[in-house]
């Protein structure tokens, strides 16, 4: 349905990071993320790699035929598969630029800030995020995956499949991450309408859910 006016409190639909309606979603927001929050991964099997202080738990990559990538490329691309499964951590977030920005069909998150707190409010708003495939099309800048998840909001198991092409915009040293694009069925809006609702997510997410500030207080939360 196309949208027409704004709905009273907009803040509701923050964590609409995927198609849910605000009222489905709004239930879920003061739920605390640990130990209710499940990630898998269907028919893929993971393993954890730790560099450093860094631990990335998906490093099982499914590539095209033809497709190679870097040492590094394997280690964002694998940051970011974690990141979608909600499973975030303050040394991931580190391979991101300050600047960065995160968007999708109903956010556009610019700067640190923003962008964390999106990824830090999946656990928030959904008990589960199983993703069901992932195969990387492209190494090129952009990086490109072909992905296919089912999420559950939190208390109400309420579920949905989105399927979405992501691409990952890297710096021209391809160290960090600058750009990180949510296509839903390939696409991303073009209203104005919408356009509006996407900032509006983006500035009311960071007021409704805390990001860790230690590595601390982000392993208590579960985080790897």
């Amino acid at each position: 349905p196309q949208l027409t006016t704004i709905p009273p409190n907009p803040s509701l639909s923050i964590l609409s990071m995927r198609p849910f309606t605000a009222s489905l979603i709004s239930r879920t927001l003061k739920t605390s993320p640990k130990a209710s929050f499940i990630s898998k991964v269907s028919r893929i099997t993971t393993a954890k790699m730790t560099t450093s202080n860094l631990t990335i738990e998906n490093t099982n990559l499914n590539t095209a035929p033809g497709v190679e990538l870097s040492a590094t490329q394997k280690t964002l691309v694998g940051s970011v598969l974690d990141l979608f499964a909600g499973r975030p951590s303050l040394e991931k977030l580190q391979l991101w630029s300050d600047e960065g920005v995160f968007e999708d069909p109903i956010t556009i998150a610019r700067g640190r800030k923003q962008y964390e707190a999106q990824w830090y409010g999946l656990q928030s708003a959904f008990s589960s995020i199983e993703r069901l495939s992932h195969s990387i099309m492209s190494s090129e800048n952009p990086i490109s995956i072909d992905m296919k998840t089912k999420y559950t909001v939190k208390g109400i198991n309420k579920e949905q499949t989105i399927e979405s092409i992501v691409n990952i915009f890297t710096s021209e040293d391809g160290q960090k991450i600058v750009k990180v694009e949510d296509k839903w069925n390939g696409e991303l809006p073009d209203s104005s309408i919408k356009d509006a609702f996407r900032k509006i997510n983006a500035v009311t997410v960071p007021k409704m859910i805390s990001v860790p500030k230690s590595k601390e207080e982000d392993a208590k939360r579960g985080n790897a």
